[in-house]
């Protein structure tokens, strides 16, 4: 592992500007991405949730194809994000007493890897749901977007410690 001081910045060239990483020397390889989030809302959403009595219909599938989608169209909304192959992507919502907690986990046979579609598709997620009960709660807000976990390539397995 370098020192944080060994470094750099993947996305920078010499000049210190932005450039798209060349991935063709890389070998395909199985990759996997686990990010996870929450929406925090009020209790009357949440008991709004758990009854399925949302003005707007089914939020929670509402959420979970907007993260689909979201993983899906991940380099057009992230300037240097390569276009892959995804394999496979899993978005499931669970309803908790202060909110929904988000978890998607994504899979590829490329040459780089999904983390940041595991993320797209966490944040596309809350902000469908956030837009299915803001009538209810103005308030509702996304937290905590992050990768948990990683695997695949030369780096191997990271987990979020």
């Amino acid at each position: 592992m370098c020192s944080v001081s060994e470094q750099r910045l993947t996305h920078l060239d010499e000049a210190g500007a932005a450039r798209m990483v060349d991935v063709s020397g890389k070998p395909a390889s199985v990759r996997r991405a686990t990010a996870a989030g929450r929406v925090r809302t009020s209790p009357e959403v949440v008991g709004l949730l758990r009854a399925g009595d949302l003005p707007k219909g089914d939020a929670l599938a509402v959420a979970r194809l907007a993260g689909i989608m979201g993983a899906k169209r991940t380099p057009d909304l992230v300037p240097l994000c390569h276009p892959i192959a995804l394999h496979s992507v899993t978005v499931d919502l669970t309803v908790v007493d202060d909110g929904v907690e988000i978890t998607a986990e994504t899979k590829t046979a490329d040459r780089t890897g999904v983390e940041m579609e595991a993320l797209t598709a966490v944040a596309a997620a809350g902000l469908a749901l956030v837009d299915m009960v803001k009538a209810v709660d103005p308030a509702a807000s996304i937290e905590a977007v992050r990768v948990l976990r990683k695997e695949g390539g030369k780096t191997g397995e990271w987990v979020r410690p």
